[in-house]
């Protein structure tokens, strides 16, 4: 569907669409321009050709190309051949579990292998010195923290994947409850902690006042 072709509030909407996409770029793992690529191929019923994107997005032809090929790899967009024209036409995956999944397995390749052999690296390293100050234990133990939590993030998503890639809503439907569940338990426990803080508080506060009214 060309501009011309487009009602206003057909066009309103698909602005606000790929300007929202490109605004959460960041929180997806992928920068502005490919988001809005995306955004711009997932919203449209046909596919669209590298001149259309360009003048649709008001981006470079080059710029255009690296991310469409960077969508490629990232299996979110998907090369169409239309008869009769030679012109590489683009279409995005439109199905959202597909695409969440795809999402989390790239990010999981891209940010969480790395960052977890950077991080396991620096532990060997401190971990070759002779003396150990406070300093580098403390340094060490927030690594291993670190480590740790990446772990559990990883086995996380890992689990997730099947669920997601097979569109199974009942056992994500049974993690969230899951998640739900443990969250309101932590919230109570946090509460009880803070209200055992604010008495044991009020008890010192009270044995200070009477320890100066005996003097």
């Amino acid at each position: 569907m060309s501009a011309n072709e487009r009602t206003r509030e057909y066009q309103n909407a698909l602005e606000l669409f790929i300007t929202y996409w490109g605004e959460m770029a960041s929180e997806w793992g992928i920068n502005k321009t490919m988001s809005q690529i995306y955004a711009l191929l997932f919203a449209e019923p046909e596919p669209m050709d590298t001149d259309t994107i360009m003048k649709e997005l008001n981006i470079s032809r080059g710029n255009a190309n690296m991310n469409v090929r960077n969508l490629i790899q990232w299996g979110l967009v998907h090369k169409v051949n239309l008869a009769g024209n030679r012109k590489d036409f683009f279409s995005a995956e439109k199905d959202l579990w597909t695409t969440a999944a795809r999402i989390i397995a790239e990010r999981q390749k891209r940010e969480i292998y790395p960052l977890k052999k950077t991080l396991t690296r620096c532990l060997d390293i401190l971990q070759e010195g002779k003396e150990e100050d406070s300093k580098t234990e403390h340094f060490k133990n927030r690594l291993e923290g670190f480590l740790s939590f990446l772990a559990l993030f990883n086995d996380f998503s890992e689990a997730i994947l099947p669920y997601i890639s097979e569109k199974n809503t009942e056992q994500i439907k049974g993690i969230v409850e899951m998640a739900k569940v443990y969250n309101m338990q932590q919230a109570q426990e946090q509460q009880l902690e803070q209200e055992r803080r604010q008495k044991a508080a009020e008890v010192a506060r009270r044995k200070r006042e009477l320890a100066g009214s005996s003097k």
